[in-house]
């Protein structure tokens, strides 16, 4: 009869993750999990934080910041040496969901995720995920990938206790490995050695990591101190309204934002020909009606997505590249284009159907004379997945209630068009401007294009969806102006930034830039830009940083 007490006996209480238990399926069953283990902390130190670059020989380096812990789980106690354990799994498995965060920002906006600035990304890809798969989805989908983001934790610390518990089980062994390694590290790390171009045998990928995280959350505690210091210095903030915009006295301005037109429409083969031929076609149309256009490229402040930062770069001559500057400009007391021209004496409109909730401190800020959302232009037509209301819908209703109304005040607005935001799918198409109505024309729209789900399966039909929502969205604009195109309309239109998913990450973030008149002497006024005649940007154009657009306007038109 085999004892159950003396030196040995505690061993029956040990955790399955401890040491291997000997013998049969059990040991084999131990080895593995040590392997996979071993797998998933390599994976957590080794892989990029972009990880669609993730190699399999990625795991074959030598992670220094292993070598570390190792050497510490086996010279500690071992309750020191289980708390150490606890915590390096915390830390690294929230590293596995930082790099996963990243990968997603990449994909998408075009740059790593920002933990100071970027948390308002996920309020708008809720909002966007809700109008694809119904709040119910999308609380689901949240409630997943949380519960997957702890149990990617929870296995790291699992994995840690069991691979540290090994090693001090089998101290010796463990520490020639560690002893071996670490003169491994020191040497490629002298000698520069690399499994790839930018992948070194002497790893430091997590402490390279934290660190570019903490020195870009330092950036950003630093940066808030100087913005109000910034938005002060302004050329135009004491301008008087008599002194401002002169050039266009009497016109009706409409600053028209396209969304995701990004310069890729125009230089990628899978969306320029259909596209540059619509421009072209629109200019040929224009010119015949006696209608000037001049065109070029601005650089936008985002990419991908957070139209709202590029919006009020355009209107703050600011750059406003992240949520925090944006937050504090809407507590500034910034002039913006639309406060230029209230000054000077225009009705300003903000017509924004995207917009399903209050926004009261955006009115606070542009303090517009009117101000219409989804909830407030009697639609009474279908929506198309994200976009609340088709594009012609939002022209012609600022057409009857603003525009065609101003008598001897002009107006100035900003329009958000949204029918080219993604899922691109189902998309509007254009109907006879005198039977747009309430929308309930559009009814049938809708139901007759391709469910977001279906198109988002198959990368061609995203690119296509793309490719035919914006030309829908560049269509209803050269039409609008035909149609209701008068000596004192001007328009500016411009993308807000590159489209996500179809631009390859490393992108320029250009967008097109057009501004269309009647009046032969607005365009004089910017001869001087250097501007492209035409909807269509020629490939050479002028790129100017997006910031810079409200001062050049600004002065062009001043006297």
């Amino acid at each position: 009869m085999r004892g159950t007490t003396g030196p040995t006996a505690p061993a029956a209480t040990l955790p399955d993750f401890g040491l291997p238990r000997p013998g049969g399926r059990h040991a084999v069953a131990d080895r593995v999990l040590t392997v996979l283990a071993a797998v998933l902390v390599l994976f957590a130190l080794l892989a990029p934080d972009d990880l669609t670059a993730f190699s399999g020989g990625a795991l074959v380096r030598v992670p220094v910041e292993g070598l570390i812990v190792a050497a510490f789980a086996l010279v500690l106690p071992p309750r020191p040496r289980r708390v150490v354990a606890v915590a390096v799994g915390v830390v690294l498995g929230l590293l596995v969901v930082l790099k996963a965060l990243d990968t997603g920002f990449y994909a998408t906006l075009e740059k790593p995720f920002d933990p100071v600035y970027d948390w308002s990304f996920f309020g708008a890809g809720v909002e966007f995920l809700a109008g694809q798969i119904g709040d119910a989805g999308a609380v689901a989908a949240l409630a997943g990938a949380a519960l997957l983001a702890v149990a990617v934790v929870v296995l790291m610390v699992l994995a840690m206790l069991r691979l540290t518990r090994v090693a001090a089980g089998r101290r010796t062994g463990a520490t020639r490995v560690v002893a071996v390694l670490g003169v491994v590290w020191i040497a490629c790390s002298v000698s520069g050695a690399e499994i790839a171009p930018g992948q070194p045998v002497a790893a430091q990928s997590a402490a390279a990591l934290a660190y570019g995280d903490l020195r870009q959350v330092s950036a950003d505690l630093r940066e808030q101190r100087p913005f109000g210091e910034v938005a002060a210095a302004d050329a135009f903030r004491d301008t008087p309204g008599d002194r401002l915009l002169n050039g266009l006295r009497g016109k009706n301005v409409v600053l028209t934002f396209v969304e995701s037109y990004g310069r890729i429409a125009l230089d990628d083969p899978a969306f320029g020909p259909e596209i540059g031929a619509t421009l072209d076609a629109g200019t040929a149309q224009l010119r015949a009606a006696g209608i000037g256009a001049k065109s070029a490229f601005l650089s936008s402040s985002t990419f991908g997505g957070g139209s709202w930062l590029a919006h009020s770069t355009v209107q703050s001559g600011m750059w406003i590249d992240n949520q925090q500057r944006y937050d504090d400009l809407l507590g500034s007391d910034r002039l913006t284009l639309g406060g230029a021209f209230q000054r000077a004496g225009w009705k300003t409109v903000w017509d924004v159907p995207a917009h399903t909730k209050d926004w009261p401190e955006g009115q606070k800020f542009y303090h517009p004379d009117a101000y219409y959302d989804a909830h407030h232009v009697g639609y009474r037509g279908p929506g198309y997945a994200y976009a609340t209301m088709p594009d012609q819908f939002t022209l012609a209703t600022l057409q009857h209630t603003e525009l065609a109304e101003a008598g001897q005040r002009p107006v100035m607005a900003e329009v958000d068009l949204v029918s080219s935001h993604a899922p691109w799918s189902p998309r509007p198409w254009l109907v006879d401007w005198n039977q747009v109505g309430d929308g309930s024309v559009f009814a049938p729209q809708p139901g007759a294009g391709e469910a977001p789900e279906s198109v988002w399966k198959d990368p061609a039909k995203i690119r296509d969806a793309y490719r035919d929502a914006t030309d829908y969205s560049l269509r209803t604009l050269i039409s609008f102006v035909q149609h209701y195109g008068d000596d004192n309309l001007v328009l500016v239109f411009l993308g807000d930034h590159q489209p996500p998913v179809v631009t390859p990450q490393g992108a320029v973030h250009d967008v097109p830039i057009t501004l269309v008149a009647k009046d032969p002497k607005v365009l004089d006024r910017i001869a001087g830009w250097g501007w492209s005649d035409g909807l269509r940007p020629a490939a050479q154009a002028p790129v100017w940083k997006m910031d810079s657009f409200r001062d050049r306007f600004l002065s062009a038109f001043a006297r």
